[in-house]
């Protein structure tokens, strides 16, 4: 196995662990209510803070990748992530806040750095089934937080749930230290990094990822809603439903990028997967009050759609850019994606409750539309940039 293959694990394990914190907390958000004596808007905020640090954080460490390199930019990131981890466990609810802002700011590392380290080590004819590994963490990490963190919440308390987070980063970061390094020959940017920033293909790839976030995160916060408070199905399976349409999800980003490596073009399936998005969530609309088996057989798929799509995305956004700043390219990427899904789950809720169902997943649909819209007129450059004919093994 190339060691290719060894940074590329070390990422995605750190991509994963990254969104254990992100994505895996609201499983515990019973416990952390009881905790700290909040609301459920409370704690909200309170996992709020983490995706606001992230957003906040992404673009700069991105940057800094860029210029230092991937092993030093997580390795920092990932210790100050697991202090801060540690800091929830031995605070109140204001300290708690502060120091999940803080664990997003550190977190945002492994975003842009994490990607970098894939531009940088796989050529482009692999690439897209590279960052489908990498990009897959992110479901698993989540998934496996929420199996294991509540009984660990529960039985132990939130400290020690808190104290377990934490000291997995601090592993993940010792392992991001001793194993991850660049290629031979690696380029390094310099300071002027306002050319990728202000490249209006990014500008328009960003605005379509943020717009692809809509239904991606529509079908993982409303499902369970919908099957079971809206159409009267129990807890249990409904849950059940979400869990295989995320492994499904997890599954299809690994198949879209063996698509887009073979099809050589990232922005051509991910135009498919827009149209297919839009197309189930009408369908979705359309089926609100049919059968239960119909409504999930077309519920299932749509959300695999609206969930495959980001390594395609991300790869793109590293391929525009030019040599030696693609960290910074994806950071620029990722925070319209984290803007969006800081937005959407509050806005879909607020449709369903106070307009309907079906018209919430109908803006999921004309969110996809747009997205894929706004990818029309793309002309890829790649070909002739060093960036896209990088072999290393």
């Amino acid at each position: 196995m190339g060691y290719r293959w060894v940074v590329l694990s070390v990422g995605a394990l750190a991509q994963g662990t990254n969104a254990a914190v992100f994505l895996g907390l609201p499983a515990i958000s019973p416990q952390l209510q009881q905790h700290f004596s909040l609301t459920l808007p409370q704690v909200g905020l309170l996992l709020g803070a983490v995706n606001l640090g992230t957003m906040i954080a992404l673009v700069p460490w991105g940057v800094v990748a860029d210029r230092r390199g991937e092993r030093l930019v997580m390795t920092i990131g990932g210790v100050g992530a697991a202090s801060c981890l540690l800091a929830v466990a031995l605070g109140n609810a204001w300290i708690a806040g502060l120091a999940l802002l803080g664990t997003g700011l550190f977190g945002a590392s492994v975003n842009a750095a994490s990607g970098r380290a894939v531009m940088s080590w796989f050529s482009r004819e692999s690439r897209g089934l590279a960052m489908g590994v990498r990009q897959t963490a992110t479901p698993l990490g989540a998934a496996l937080t929420a199996a294991v963190l509540p009984g660990i919440a529960i039985s132990a308390g939130i400290p020690t749930a808190f104290v377990v987070l934490a000291g997995v980063t601090a592993f993940v970061a010792l392992a991001v230290a001793l194993l991850v390094r660049e290629p031979p020959g690696a380029i390094r940017a310099g300071t002027d990094h306002g050319l990728v920033l202000r490249d209006p293909r990014l500008l328009r790839l960003s605005l379509a990822s943020g717009l692809l976030v809509v239904p991606q995160f529509t079908a993982t916060a409303l499902l369970v809603p919908l099957l079971h408070g809206h159409r009267g199905m129990s807890v249990t399976a409904a849950a059940a439903v979400f869990a295989v349409a995320q492994l499904l999800g997890g599954a299809g980003r690994l198949a879209v990028g063996v698509w887009s490596d073979r099809a050589r073009s990232r922005i051509g399936p991910l135009k498919i997967v827009s149209v297919l998005t839009a197309s189930g969530f009408v369908l979705v609309a359309a089926l609100d009050q049919a059968p239960l088996p119909l409504l999930i057989a077309v519920l299932v798929p749509t959300s695999l759609c609206a969930l495959c799509w980001n390594g395609l995305a991300v790869t793109e956004a590293g391929e525009l850019a030019p040599e030696g700043r693609s960290a910074t390219a994806i950071a620029m990427q990722n925070s319209a994606n984290y803007l969006s899904a800081a937005v959407t789950p509050f806005v879909a809720s607020f449709v369903a409750v106070h307009v309907a169902w079906p018209a919430a997943m109908l803006l999921a649909a004309v969110a996809a539309v747009a997205a894929r819209v706004l990818l029309q007129p793309w002309r890829s450059l790649r070909a002739s940039s060093p960036q896209n004919s990088r072999s290393v093994s």
